[in-house]
């Protein structure tokens, strides 16, 4: 039985279903109990308890609808006491026909860019930390063969271990983190074919024991060819975000790689501009060394979802170089901010697409407002 009631109560089931069916998710469109994330509804006197189910540990509105839930209780005539048990439900993707099934992991996202030099690594970790952050489990994959730069920017140079047959990815700060960068010397050039490369991504794919990750994030190399390919056709992706530079010779690249992946058809979770500008700490005007808003108009021309422009900050750059990922050596920094505020759009839109494939609800148009 899903609600229990004991004793003498002085507030009914009914009424606190009631009230909390007064709480919307904001990124569902519906209320929390037409979606089924009220459980364990449990009243003793004035004291109610019940466990507030959603649908990612990233929910970037968490705390926000467990105080909803809570005022709008304790607002009842005889209730004491409230408590709210946070929790995500436990689904994953749809399997994929073709794709390499990973074992324990809810959703696959892959950081692309149609060229080098934009960042997309500093990206790629920083989402990382930040899912992290929100309260997610995350790993990170590497799958820049030729110049991998994760172990640098994670700060740790150990060495797998295998089990059974499969790597054992290296855990950092709770993030679990595979490289080619871990299996050859820092100055060792790796030198092969596009075969061996296709060979070596479907081993990180296929023979890394991830666990259980709530997202694994794959730090794409640079461009569309075979690497690229093999990835965007083998692994289960959920979903794709392309990040460039605000200048014209960065977003024609860009246009490419949102391409390449509609190809294959992958959802592109939306565009990232990187290096927007820089604020002096002097004075505070803003500089745009590599021009404004190109990151926002390739969106709006594909249309795809705009997540944000991150600027130029020092603390970035010494953050990949030290191996301290800014969101976790300057948290409260804007660009940390921003950083954990583009994880949350993410995750959001993987709940949605992840509660549409389940049924959860029928499937609603969604209005993306571009900042």
């Amino acid at each position: 039985m899903l609600f229990k009631q004991k004793e003498s109560a002085s507030v009914s089931e009914q009424e606190v279903l009631r009230v909390l069916s007064e709480v919307y998710d904001p990124d569902l469109h519906r209320d929390i109990v037409e979606l089924g994330f009220i459980k364990n509804l449990n009243i003793v006197g004035g004291d109610v308890s019940f466990t507030l189910e959603l649908t990612t540990p990233a929910c970037p509105v968490k705390d926000e609808l467990r105080s909803q839930c809570i005022a709008r209780v304790k607002a009842l005539s005889g209730v004491r006491t409230v408590n709210v048990n946070m929790t995500a439900a436990q689904r994953r993707t749809v399997p994929q026909a073709g794709r390499i099934q990973l074992a324990g992991v809810k959703n696959v996202i892959a950081v692309a860019s149609g060229k080098g030099g934009v960042g997309k690594s500093t990206v790629a970790i920083n989402l990382t930390v930040a899912l992290a952050h929100l309260g997610a489990k995350a790993g990170i994959l590497d799958a820049d063969i030729y110049g991998p730069s994760i172990p640098l920017m994670m700060g740790t140079n150990e060495k797998p271990t295998g089990s059974q047959e499969k790597l054992i990815p290296i855990e950092k700060d709770g993030i679990k983190i595979m490289s080619m960068g871990f299996l050859v010397s820092p100055d060792q050039p790796v030198i092969w074919r596009g075969p061996m490369v296709h060979g070596v991504l479907v081993q990180f794919l296929s023979q890394v024991d991830w666990g259980e990750l709530d997202y694994l994030v794959i730090d794409m190399p640079p461009g569309t060819g075979d690497a690229q390919l093999t990835i965007s056709q083998s692994a289960p992706l959920s979903g794709a975000i392309i990040v460039t530079t605000p200048q014209e010779v960065s977003l024609i690249d860009a246009r490419k790689g949102l391409l390449m992946f509609h190809s294959v058809n992958v959802p592109i979770l939306g565009v990232i501009e990187n290096m927007a500008g820089f604020v002096c700490e002097h004075c505070s005007n803003t500089t745009h060394i590599f021009r404004k808003g190109g990151g926002r108009k390739i969106a709006q021309e594909l249309k795809v979802p705009f997540l944000g422009s991150v600027p130029l900050d020092t603390h970035v750059a010494e953050g990949g170089d030290f191996g301290t990922p800014i969101v976790s050596s300057h948290p409260n920094s804007p660009a940390a901010k921003l950083f954990i505020t583009m994880a949350g759009d993410v995750a959001a839109e993987l709940s949605i697409a992840s509660s549409e494939a389940a049924g959860v609800f029928k499937p609603l148009k969604l209005e993306w407002q571009n900042q």
